[in-house]
């Protein structure tokens, strides 16, 4: 319960003190290219159950049907899409998954259901016995994820032999061991990474 409300009170204070970016960001999209504000994508929460997690759209609509990784300076990004990307303002409307409920502010990043078909069974019991989160340690070590794919022969395979353990060692260790202070901790830890990673 404590969680919960430490959730749910500063993603309602984030909703609204952000409000005004959110409509320069969604005009800035409208203008940029046709489609909607946001992007919609199913991905797997709590328990194994389904939801649909929100993002600010970055891709042109016919290529938001392609793969489901984006690698490098992948042709299906906007011009906008590359800049809010690049400072992880996509990721902003996930405050409103957080106040519905489907995630919370810290906690492993939700996967589409065709990689959680990947967990090995104890790990995936593990993982999504807790709410998926915006944020956690696995997304402050992979922030230039897109980057280092963009390197590899096949991205793909990358991912899952490479990169996806990993995650998933960092998201297990947090499903037993999550505290308060820890979450502070990655949400300071993630707002220092986000501003750091543009400058290099």
């Amino acid at each position: 319960m404590g969680k919960r409300c430490f959730d749910l009170v500063l993603a309602s204070l984030g909703v609204l003190c952000l409000a005004p970016l959110f409509l320069v960001i969604a005009l800035l999209i409208k203008c940029d290219s046709h489609g909607p504000v946001f992007f919609r994508q199913e991905r797997v929460g709590r328990g194994g159950k389904t939801f649909r997690i929100h993002k600010f759209r970055t891709m042109f609509v016919q290529g938001e049907s392609g793969p489901q990784l984006t690698v490098g300076a992948d042709p299906r990004i906007t011009r906008v899409g590359g800049w809010l990307r690049r400072y992880k303002l996509d990721e902003l409307p996930q405050l409103l998954d957080v106040v519905h409920g489907d995630m919370s502010l810290v906690g492993p990043r939700p996967e589409v259901p065709r990689y959680v078909a990947l967990y090995p069974p104890e790990l995936r019991t593990i993982v999504l016995s807790v709410k998926p989160g915006i944020t956690d340690r696995a997304s402050i070590e992979f922030v230039d994820e897109s980057t280092v794919l963009a390197q590899a022969a096949d991205p793909h395979e990358a991912y899952v032999t490479q990169i996806l353990p990993a995650k998933l060692a960092h998201y297990a260790r947090y499903a037993r061991e999550h505290t308060f202070t820890g979450d502070l901790r990655i949400l300071l830890a993630t707002c220092a990474a986000v501003l750091r990673k543009p400058g290099r």
